[in-house]
């Protein structure tokens, strides 16, 4: 049981420093190039700003997880679920608006 907390946290810290990464450096070159050929480079700091918050939502949610595994408490999945869904949503829209397209 332990050993899937620490998995989700260090999963959770991961996830959270890409995003971090991604927000605070610009750091563009994360993300596939076909993820940003269309974006312009005016719009490259609102872009990785939105994808890193995105990452961000999604670590949170995971970190939650592994909070309510540690507690023994059942509803463990909210966390997961809600995180995953909020963040992928501002990835996609974040991608759309600043690609053109959410695949490519």
């Amino acid at each position: 049981m332990i050993v899937g907390v620490i998995i989700e946290f260090l999963v959770a810290a991961l996830i959270i420093t890409i995003g971090l990464v991604l927000w605070i450096k610009k750091k563009i070159s994360l993300v596939h190039s076909y993820h940003h050929t269309h974006v312009k480079e005016e719009d490259v700091p609102a872009y990785t700003r939105a994808l890193g918050i995105g990452l961000i939502v999604i670590g949170l949610g995971i970190a939650g997880t592994g909070v309510l595994d540690l507690l023994y408490i059942g509803l463990w999945w909210i966390p997961l679920l809600v995180g995953f869904v909020v963040g992928l949503a501002i990835l996609c829209v974040a991608q759309k608006k600043y690609n053109g397209s959410i695949f490519g």
